[in-house]
């Protein structure tokens, strides 16, 4: 096997700013990244933690360092870009300074035990994959809330209450959570099903359906159904087009795929929008539209593609708080999945309807 890696270096000490040196390895013996790790050691100095679970960032997804380079290949491929669990906290090479990590747990000091603490070490990916701390670098962090669901499970209701104030009084708490579940690989749902529990019980979380995502607008549009049989009469040939896929599903993908339209694939698909504390807390949502909407509109695309009703809303409907966030303009027009479908199928006067009520008109008619 043959790899091309981009590998993250900085010293403190002695760099101003991080860089990349490029390694072209041809594997022999090596089973794992660990393996290719230390095969650049030897030849190049390079600061990292031998240990299986020693954790990485690979092409943006958290890894640990013991993955096994068939795995390595069919998640990312061949050319990939290797690089610490957090940057910003960068302070050698793959090692960063995690007093940040480690200064949460003091919020729980006086309802933990040894093993909660050895726990809590292994949350760490968990705290530094988040989003949110992207928004707000005090944000209390996916480990602590996990952590806190577990002990709240043994705990009397004395120290449950006091557990949950605790978490509520701190500022940037549950209500900033943004799931880190398609940048963590094998993400433990359950970690995730632990947090959204420990919202509903701080009445933080409400099901999407309740969650009013049109701020500035009352207008409801209706966009129709997607066909499933349709013919392709305008192949968006002339366009760059951006789509960010929620649901995922094949017919949508297929449609996309069927253009002749340029893609630009976001490196922000994979964030979360947070839809379930919207009426709450508006904040992480917004914060996380805004930075998809400027990757897509700064990559040059003509338009950003959302496959379901409550993404079009929180994209083009809150185009005034996207803007105080974004700290400029940004004119990208936001086009439903069903729109898109009845422009490809030349059925214009039906998408005509909707595309004219559009915060930002796509003008494609």
């Amino acid at each position: 096997m043959k790899l091309e890696i981009s590998l993250f270096k900085f010293d403190k000490n002695s760099d101003y700013l991080p860089y990349y040196t490029k390694h072209f390895i041809k594997t022999k013996e090596e089973k794992t990244l660990l393996d290719i790790l230390k095969n650049i050691d030897n030849e190049q100095k390079l600061s990292f933690v031998d240990c299986q679970d020693f954790d990485l960032v690979v092409n943006g997804v958290y890894v640990k360092a013991g993955i096994e380079l068939k795995r390595l290949k069919k998640e990312f491929g061949t050319d990939i870009k290797i690089e610490p669990i957090s940057i910003r906290r960068a302070c050698d090479d793959l090692l960063i300074n995690d007093d940040d990590f480690n200064e949460r747990l003091e919020l729980l000091k006086d309802f933990i035990n040894e093993e909660d603490k050895k726990t809590y070490q292994e949350l760490k990916p968990y705290f530094y994959a988040s989003n949110t701390l992207n928004l707000d670098t005090s944000y209390i962090g996916d480990s602590l809330l996990i952590l806190a669901s577990m002990i709240i499970e043994r705990a009397n209701k004395e120290e449950k209450d006091s557990i949950l104030k605790i978490i509520n009084s701190y500022e940037v708490s549950a209500s900033f959570y943004n799931s880190s579940k398609n940048v963590i690989l094998d993400f433990d749902n359950s970690y995730e099903e632990r947090i959204i529990k420990l919202q509903k019980a701080l009445n933080v979380y409400e099901e999407t359906e309740k969650q009013n995502f049109r701020l500035n607008k009352t207008l409801i549009l209706d966009f129709g159904s997607f066909e499933e049989e349709y013919e392709l009469n305008h192949d968006f040939s002339d366009f760059a087009i951006a789509y960010y896929a929620s649901n995922k599903e094949e017919k949508y993908s297929k449609l996309i795929n069927s253009l002749k339209a340029k893609k630009i694939n976001l490196e922000s698909q994979r964030l979360d929008l947070s839809k379930n504390t919207f009426n709450i807390n508006s904040k992480i949502t917004l914060y996380t539209a805004c930075t998809i909407l400027l990757e897509a509109f700064d990559a040059g695309a003509d338009l950003i593609v959302v496959d379901n009703d409550e993404d079009f809303y929180i994209f083009d409907y809150n185009r005034k708080e996207l803007e105080k966030i974004c700290g400029r303009e940004v004119a990208i027009p936001v086009v439903h999945i069903n729109e898109l479908q009845k422009l490809v199928s030349g059925n214009h006067k039906e998408a005509k309807e909707t595309l004219e009520k559009h915060q930002v008109n796509p003008e494609l008619i």
